[in-house]
Parts: structure tokens; C-alpha cells; sequence
């Protein structure tokens, strides 16, 4: 007989449903279940949202701001849920990120999330690292405060910091095509390496780890003195570690293990159909607004 486990609820790597879709998110762990579309094959299925089936709700977000003013992870938690966060944390740039809120305000986000739940429970991701040209040929990135950002984790009691490198997917290319002179520059394997262990540097005597994410060959081409470490944005063992319980350990097939993603396995309830994200960032993979026509109403979408 098969032992039934209860399961981690991916919150969601698809969409920013913390920012954008939570009032959808509490309704349906109200009535017991998400109704979920497969991304691949287009059929609905039902997942089960009860405490009892739940081991953690995982919710990835760059902007905790709407979920911290309602309340929303202390309702969870007297409901009986263990929740865990992902809060990506990147170098303010309207060209890259133009819907996510000013630097400012998202570390006071990351500072109040771990003043209110327990820091150990806060992944920070930095990622991805973007390299981009402009009209002046100029070569730009994104690491401008990535000093600043990680020193502020640290104070919080934040341990893993996450990163890697932007995938140059083609429809990325299609999009920057509207864009007069801009181009996104992949690093050579030696240029990754050296801003790595630079970024490494960086969170020397913090107290804090570097991980990447799905970064397999980078990893294995570092010096064997680099401290750097396979991440997991679903880490089931530590899961299990925070929260106790019982938890598959199994890692999840649906993500890129070989290219060295060290998730657990999850069940996320994000849609690209129904949740298109409103941050809009340009190295966006997944379902921005703005490849579908879809506009933000007045305020915030919930």
C-alpha cells in the first residue's frame, strides 16, 4: 500500500501570486483545492489545499508588500500552514524590471517577512544575473546592489542567498527586437566564474551561503577552494529540518535536474493562462503582461 505524504504547494514559479493573485489564492485554500492547468497538456486537475495535505505552502515574489499588509501569512499559519518564502531580490532597473517596486522598499519587505516569520525560512534569490548592451555599446549588469542587498539579508537573519545566470531563451531575443540598440550578452565560462567567486567575496563573514540555481557546468568549473553550492529553491530537507512531518525527499523530475536544479518535488498552482505576472521584466521566460495584451487595472490585481 502506497504511504500517502503531504506535499509542498509551489507558490508559484509561474506568476507572483503573493503581489498580484492572493485574494484567488485564499479563496481557493478556503474551499479545499486549486484548480490547477496543466502548462503542457492543457487538462485542469484538482490539487488538494487542506492543512492536513499541505507540508508548505513555498510563495515566490518580488513584491511581499500586499501580502504583509493584509495579513495573508499569519492567516495561513492559524490555519495550521507552514510556509516558506522566495523573495527575489534584484539591482533596481526600470529597463529590466520596470514593475517591481523601488530597492528601498522591497528590503523593508525582506526585513519585516523575517522579522515576522523565521528567517531561516527566507531564501533570497539574486537572480538571474543580467549582462545587456545599449545604444552607447556599453556593456551593463545588474549587480549594482548586490552589496547592498545581501548585507541587509544578513542583518535580517537570512542565510542562502540563490543566484545564476540569465537563460537566453528565443523568446526573450523576439522580445528585445522592439528595443532601439539593446542586446542581452551572455558571459563566457571564465567571465562567470570570476563574478561568481567575486559575488562570493562580496558575502564573505555574513554569514551566509552561495548557491546557484541550475548551474551544473558552472559549478563544476570552479576552483575546488570556491565555497559556492548547488541550490534548492524547494529545499525538502530543510523543510523537513523547519518543520518536521513527513515529506518526500524524492527531487522533482519536472525541473531541469540535469542542468543541476536540486528542487524537491512540489506541486505548483501557478497559470501562464490565468495569472499573466504584471512586473513584466525583460528576461522574463515564463508569461509577462505585456506578451499578451493583458493590462494591470487600477491598483493592485487580487
Amino acid at each position: 500500500m502506497t504511504e500517502f505524504l503531504p506535499i509542498v504547494i509551489s507558490a508559484s514559479r509561474r506568476t507572483d501570486i503573493p503581489a498580484f493573485y492572493m485574494d484567488w489564492f485564499m479563496a481557493s485554500i478556503k474551499k479545499g483545492q486549486f484548480e490547477v492547468i496543466n502548462p503542457f497538456n492543457r487538462k485542469s486537475f484538482r490539487v488538494p489545499a487542506g492543512p492536513q495535505a499541505v507540508h508548505t505552502l513555498v510563495f515566490w515574489s518580488k513584491d511581499f508588500g500586499l501580502f504583509l499588509e493584509k495579513g495573508h501569512g499569519e492567516m495561513l499559519q492559524k490555519m495550521g500552514y507552514q510556509l516558506f518564502f522566495n523573495f527575489t531580490l534584484n539591482s533596481e532597473s526600470q529597463v529590466l524590471e520596470p514593475g517591481v517596486p523601488a530597492l528601498d522598499k522591497r528590503l523593508d519587505q525582506l526585513e519585516e517577512l523575517c522579522r515576522r516569520f523565521d528567517p531561516r525560512s527566507v531564501n533570497l534569490r539574486v537572480d538571474p544575473i543580467c549582462f545587456y548592451e545599449t545604444k552607447d555599446q556599453a556593456c551593463r549588469d545588474n549587480l549594482q546592489d548586490f552589496p547592498r542587498i545581501v548585507r541587509k539579508a544578513a542583518d535580517s537573519g537570512v542565510r542562502r542567498c540563490i543566484t545564476s545566470f540569465m537563460d537566453h531563451y528565443a523568446k526573450i531575443d523576439k522580445r528585445v527586437k522592439s528595443l532601439s540598440g539593446f542586446r542581452f550578452v551572455d558571459p563566457d565560462m571564465p567571465d562567470k566564474i570570476k563574478i561568481l567567486l567575486f559575488l562570493e567575496e562580496e558575502m564573505e563573514g555574513l554569514n551566509m551561503e552561495l548557491f546557484t540555481c541550475c548551474e551544473k557546468e558552472l559549478l563544476e568549473a570552479l576552483p575546488d577552494n570556491a565555497k559556492v553550492k548547488a541550490s534548492a529553491c524547494v529545499p525538502n530537507d530543510l523543510l523537513l529540518e523547519l518543520f518536521g512531518g513527513r515529506l518526500s525527499l524524492k527531487k522533482d523530475s519536472g525541473q531541469r535536474v540535469k542542468q543541476g536544479c536540486g528542487c524537491g518535488t512540489s506541486v505548483d498552482i501557478g497559470s501562464y493562462d490565468l495569472h499573466p505576472c504584471f512586473h513584466n521584466c525583460l528576461f522574463c521566460y515564463a508569461n509577462p503582461a505585456m506578451d499578451t495584451g493583458f493590462s494591470k487595472p487600477a491598483g493592485r490585481v487580487q
